[in-house]
């Protein structure tokens, strides 16, 4: 038993070198804890967003819902530490993909993001094509100077 445990703990490194300095060992050591550190994150379940593929993947069953501001949800989902992904279906709508076990979790994190959206004012933010039109008109209306260049030239 004490054995196994040894054994699954040991890493076999081997280094073709002409002098094994401490720098090398430690360039390599820096190696092998990056290629182990890469392993385990391809074994890990992503969390938090991701894409549908990758949701999808993690075999589990999946529920939906429509929302329109994604990002504001993105700022909500963080604190609920949900796993959820988009999918645009028009313009300026999504499909919000979750996990059917965390349904509890985004009922409440929904709710939240429903009460930032209804709090919100519609008109907030005029847009800056509009307010750039809007800009060119009063330009247009406003009475233009004529500008009339004098040239004087003293008499030598």
């Amino acid at each position: 038993m004490v054995d196994e445990d040894i054994s699954r703990r040991t890493i076999a490194l081997s280094i073709r070198t002409g002098k094994l300095t401490a720098r090398a060992l430690a360039w390599a050591l820096r190696a092998a804890g990056r290629k182990i550190q890469k392993e385990r994150q391809t074994h890990k379940a992503p969390h938090g967003r991701q894409s549908v593929k990758q949701l999808m993947k993690q075999g589990e069953a999946t529920n939906s819902l429509s929302v329109e501001a994604p990002r504001e949800f993105d700022r909500v989902a963080r604190r609920w530490n949900v796993d959820y992904a988009f999918y645009k279906n028009g313009d300026g709508k999504y499909l919000l993909f979750f996990k059917s076990k965390q349904a509890d979790a985004i009922t409440a994190c929904f709710g939240e993001y429903s009460r930032r959206v209804l709090d919100r004012p519609r008109a907030r933010r005029v847009p800056i094509l509009e307010r750039m039109k809007r800009a060119g008109e009063l330009l247009r209306q406003r009475p233009q100077k004529e500008r009339a260049k004098e040239a004087e030239r003293e008499e030598r």
